[in-house]
């Protein structure tokens, strides 16, 4: 049997590179643009964004679009846009993912970023907070190309109360059922609540079938999110600016008692700990009741060329059991942003626009990117995907990771909290307590 392994989450070095100056682009007559020594220059719209007589404005855009997906943006994005804006011409450039944080923020510093870049979501906060994005809330009609899109991606942008990234594509997990363990279990259909979840587990635990129940696969927040929130618990305040009271609140202390409760009576899937098998394999021979992911599940195995069964007959889809706090997934996915540098920001401005409406984004979803324009995300083309309906549902109610500058290190924080708590070295209230604590110090570094 094939092993898979995902690791669904890479974990982010934390960067203190301060750079000087910010800058933004409203709409109105000036833009200003971040310089290395920290100073800014100011420039009017037109001495910004007017090119020389005769010639095409040149935006740059790095992105990191894998070989299906860059098909699609150089054969019929680029020449469908520029067919539409003819004064506009797009140089597309495909970076390296490997080191590309650190040549961006070199890029930043040394005055050689690009206009636009499609950047990984946990980013966009740290790249606000140096200076190098522009803000995009100020302008005039950001709120009607942010009323088109999921509530949920769109806050991957936020920082300190202002938005500087549209959020270009998605993807969330949600929760997939084994087939023949819920007829084990006596069920002729999923669990709506996470109590007719823990209800099945019991059940087959109880009549030793499987080796697994509940699909927690880890300790970290992307793993540990989807429980978390839908058992009531909370990372911060709504406005991400304080962690004690929230983090170690009554709720999230309640919640994660609840998780660790599972661990207790052995109901969580043994990946959760670093234990064998693994969460596909063992979901694959009806060994765990329950898993959760991401669209990748269906579309990776559903091309594996050594498959022995189609993974849409046994794995059963639906959004995440409901919980006191609702159902509710953990977003991942790419947001567009423009750099303070760009010295054609209502061009560039243009071009973000335009990427959020819905027939690029339908263009995009061939290659299986989940479009954050929710007409795109509802159109038949789209929901012809036959796994697609169910991620797209769970949008709705998707939260982000915590859109902070500080997130790497908060996210080193509470996955270390989360897994002292799951392996008994700690009480949860302590270690939330503790969590918050170191948390809140982060959040308001400088």
């Amino acid at each position: 049997m094939k092993k898979w392994t995902r690791n669904l989450l890479t974990g982010l070095a934390a960067f203190t590179l301060a750079i000087g100056g910010t800058a933004c682009s409203s709409g109105k007559s000036d833009s200003s643009s971040a310089k290395p020594d920290g100073t800014t220059a100011t420039k009017t719209a037109e001495q910004a964004t007017k090119a020389p007589e005769g010639k095409k404005v040149k935006l740059e855009y790095w992105h990191t679009y894998s070989d299906a997906e860059e098909k699609i943006l150089v054969e019929q994005i680029k020449p469908l846009f520029e067919k539409e804006h003819p004064n506009i011409e797009l140089n597309l450039t495909r970076m390296p993912t490997e080191g590309l944080k650190q040549q961006v923020i070199a890029g930043v510093s040394g005055g050689a970023a690009p206009d636009l870049m499609r950047m990984d979501i946990v980013w966009v906060p740290e790249f606000a907070k140096m200076g190098a994005l522009q803000e995009l809330s100020a302008r005039s009609d950001f709120n009607d190309v942010r009323s088109t899109l999921f509530d949920g991606s769109m806050e991957t942008n936020y920082y300190n109360g202002k938005y500087y990234g549209l959020p270009v594509n998605t993807n969330t997990k949600i929760a997939l059922w084994n087939k023949k363990l819920l007829q084990d279990a006596g069920l002729s259909e999923p669990p709506k609540t996470i109590d007719e979840m823990v209800a099945a587990a019991r059940t087959l635990k109880g009549k030793g079938i499987g080796k697994g129940y509940i699909g927690l696969s880890g300790t970290s927040i992307w793993s540990m999110a989807p429980y978390f929130w839908s058992l009531g618990g909370v990372y911060t305040n709504e406005d991400y600016t304080k962690a004690e009271g929230f983090l170690n609140g009554p709720a999230s202390v309640k919640a994660l008692e609840t998780i660790v409760g599972w661990q207790k009576e052995g109901l969580i899937i043994p990946t959760a700990l670093g234990g064998e098998p693994g969460v596909w394999d063992g979901f694959n021979t009806d060994e765990y009741m329950m898993i959760d992911d991401g669209p990748w599940f269906y579309s990776i195995l559903m091309n594996d060329d050594d498959k022995s069964r189609d993974p849409l007959d046994y794995a059963i889809r639906t959004t995440f059991p409901a919980g006191v706090g609702g159902s509710h997934s953990v977003i991942g996915g790419e947001d567009l942003v423009m750099f303070a540098g760009s010295k054609h920001p209502e061009e560039a401005w243009t071009f973000m626009k335009w990427m959020m409406t819905k027939e690029p984004q339908i263009l995009m979803a061939q290659t299986g990117l989940i479009p954050t324009n929710k007409d795109a995300a509802s159109d038949p083309k789209v929901q012809a995907t036959p796994f697609i309906k169910e991620f797209t549902d769970q949008l709705n109610t998707a939260l982000p990771r915590t859109p902070i500058a500080a997130y790497g290190e908060m996210e080193d924080i509470v996955n270390k909290a989360f897994e002292k708590a799951l392996r008994g070295e700690g009480k949860p209230k302590a270690v939330l307590d503790e969590a918050a604590k170191a948390v809140e110090t982060v959040m308001h570094q400088n």
